[in-house]
């Protein structure tokens, strides 16, 4: 058997899981928290749910994974015996740029790479490359492969991703539209298919990866044709604590009357707008659904936007595919919120979609909420990022195709923009 580790890294954090691949059995996972901070924390759950928390200072992620490998080979709590029986390890690298169109086996080429985009990502490449050579560090013959965020939407045309500014812009500084979640998005789409039992490239598919970050991408035959995260995460819906869409001359009229710094603006963006600057209450769906039963009016506020917003891009992504035969929602806000896949999927019946209320309200995590006969199906796919990793880190060890990248290359939409 071929076990996987797959690392998550933030800049504080790193998640973890140790994937038997040929299975798809989850023996470990875990997580590292505040890295470098006081009182940091590491927690072990096991296939059997056994689980340990350890407490100690984790001065840097080198030292993380020292902790994550002494507890999986732990005698009492571990699931292997020696290192070796960690056969690769599968690491979330969250922008590739142009780069990259899918997993690679990282390389100093790739690392170089990597460091090369962190002004495209440098709130997050920074630590996806420290987790990279901590594991290195530690693992140092076990080969290491990188699976991007932003590879899935390689696919899209340059009339979905190009900006309305100078051409000159994107030649000099590939500013262009690039994508994010791409891992869930190409998980929960061919899961979708399978449930439907139908070719995924035969279908039509809208993805809601609806959380404290949220996306959305229309798949057609398999393929990102369109997503709505941007240049940067930003872009597109309401979020927790970004804005979304936005008239960008609006920034800077506010940085005007507040003489705001740039860094303050970015702040102002990403952090305290969203469902968290519309309501005054929380950045948390739960909590906002709360507010709205009892009445809070600027909670109410932001939960119908968040869901007029989902809305409008259904409507957007069904026009560019000139049809849609399913839509998924997955996520945190998409696995969990009745009342946002209801709000949602009751403004749709001119698409032919029948929506269920009683199988949106129960049944498997996993499950259709839509009527047989529906016209459209939707249905909620728990996310999966992690055994996308494991299973793209197997295939490149054995010198495939991954999984994620096989359509790109069968349609040729792997050829760079001139």
């Amino acid at each position: 058997m071929t076990n996987i580790l797959v690392v998550n890294c933030g800049s504080s954090s790193i998640k973890y899981q140790l994937i038997e691949a040929e299975t798809k059995n989850r023996l470990a996972k875990g997580l590292v928290e505040r890295i470098g901070m006081s009182g940091a924390l590491l927690t072990n759950t096991r296939h059997d749910n056994d689980t340990i928390k350890l407490t100690g200072e984790i001065l840097d992620h080198g030292m993380a994974i020292e902790y994550v490998l002494a507890v999986l080979l732990s005698k009492n709590h571990g699931v292997i015996k020696d290192k070796s029986e960690i056969h690769a390890v599968g690491h979330r690298v969250v922008h590739g740029a142009e780069d990259f169109a899918g997993s690679v086996l990282i390389t100093d080429q790739v690392m170089q790479s990597l460091r090369d985009n962190i002004e495209l990502a440098p709130l997050h490449n920074p630590h996806n490359i420290r987790g990279i050579m901590a594991c290195k560090q530690h693992l140092p013959d076990i080969p290491q492969v990188g699976v991007f965020d932003t590879a899935f939407h390689q696919s899209m045309d340059p009339q979905a991703f190009l900006y309305g500014i100078p051409y000159v812009f994107y030649k000099k500084y590939k500013i262009r539209r690039y994508g994010f979640h791409g891992t869930s998005h190409f998980y929960v789409s061919n899961r979708m298919a399978e449930l439907m039992d139908r070719p995924i490239n035969e279908l039509k598919i809208i993805t809601c990866h609806l959380g404290n970050g949220c996306s959305m991408a229309a798949v057609k035959h398999g393929q990102s044709v369109d997503t709505t995260m941007g240049f940067t995460p930003l872009e597109g819906l309401l979020m927790g604590t970004r804005s979304g869409d936005l008239d960008p001359q609006l920034i800077l009229y506010i940085m005007g009357k507040e003489g705001l710094s740039l860094a303050e603006a970015t702040t102002l963006l990403n952090k305290h707008s969203g469902l968290m600057g519309v309501s005054g209450v929380s950045s948390d769906m739960r909590e906002i659904e709360e507010e709205t039963e009892q009445n809070h009016d600027r909670a109410k506020i932001a939960f119908e936007m968040f869901c007029y917003r989902v809305t409008k891009y259904i409507g957007a992504y069904t026009a560019a595919m000139n049809g849609v035969d399913a839509i998924v929602f997955t996520g945190g806000i998409g696995e969990n919120s009745e009342l946002v896949r209801d709000h949602v999927c009751s403004n749709l019946s001119y698409l032919g979609l029948d929506f269920d209320k009683e199988k949106n309200t129960s049944g498997p995590k996993e499950r259709f909420v839509t009527t047989d006969d529906s016209r459209v199906t939707v249905g909620i796919v728990p996310t999966n990022e992690e055994l996308v990793i494991a299973l793209d880190t197997m295939a490149i060890m054995n010198s495939d195709m991954p999984p994620s990248m096989r359509n790109m290359v069968k349609n040729n939409v792997l050829d760079p923009v001139d």
